[in-house]
């Protein structure tokens, strides 16, 4: 299968089943998301959503945020992956916000990578949800679904990834496309068994198919040596036969 066609089979599949996909962190406006994406690295969404609502209760907003030192929002967040970091990133990211953009959330990625903890990723996902612009984030569930897919060739990096996707992609499915691949891949295509059984893209999945070879030329290999060994046993059924008939004979 090309890979134009592989894009083509992607946005139908996707587009008809899962339209309305979205991001499963919990928010309800741009600061919101941009605090719970900045948290959820290397963390799980159902533990952000489970600790955000107090921090949110207690910091609304990035004024209230800004006031807060580090150790202060360290006491809410204490259970997320690297806590120490994230503290002093939300710390900082916030006094950006108020001293630079009157505390409203920038919509572009140069202005977004400038904040603590915002690197292209968190970028990508905040343009991509809020704005609504074409961008494509990847972690790695996008990273390893889209290659699985064959929908990237020979892409060792997140940005290899994001340009390849972006390249095929038609511009308006982009920014649900992120989702498709982050929800497959948390649900289905998952790291270490895929659940190639359930899925349902398994007739455009390159991955799939070369599973489907590699067995197939395992079953070839197994049957040839069975009959290997058969023939080679018929052989010395064969040896063992001729040497009692030599043997009846003399007697």
């Amino acid at each position: 299968m090309l890979k134009k066609d592989r894009f083509n089979a992607f946005v139908d599949y996707f587009s008809k089943h899962q339209p309305d996909a979205k991001t499963e962190l919990n928010y309800t406006n741009p600061y919101e998301l941009l605090v719970a994406v900045i948290l959820s690295a290397q963390c799980t969404d159902k533990r952000i959503n489970q600790i955000t609502p107090k921090l949110f209760e207690r910091y609304p907003d990035a004024y209230a945020l800004s006031l807060a030192s580090s150790d202060e929002i360290f006491e809410y967040i204490r259970s997320v992956s690297y806590p120490n970091n994230k503290a002093k990133h939300l710390a900082g990211m916030s006094k950006i916000l108020v001293e630079q953009y009157n505390g409203e959330i920038p919509s572009s990625m140069e202005d977004l990578q400038k904040l603590p903890g915002v690197g292209r990723k968190t970028a990508n996902v905040v343009t991509s949800v809020i704005f609504e612009a074409p961008a494509m984030a990847v972690d790695t569930h996008v990273f390893r679904v889209a290659n699985r897919l064959g929908l990237t060739r020979n892409a060792t990096t997140p940005l290899a990834v994001e340009k390849q996707l972006i390249e095929y992609l038609p511009e308006e499915t982009i920014r649900h496309a992120h989702h498709w691949l982050i929800l497959h891949g948390r649900y289905i295509c998952v790291a270490r068994s895929p659940k190639c059984e359930i899925c349902p893209i398994t007739h455009f999945c390159k991955y799939y198919e070369q599973q489907q070879t590699a067995t197939a030329l395992k079953k070839a290999e197994m049957l040839l040596r069975k009959k290997e060994k058969e023939a080679l046993q018929r052989k010395k059924a064969n040896k063992l036969s001729t040497a009692l008939k030599k043997f009846e004979v003399k007697e």
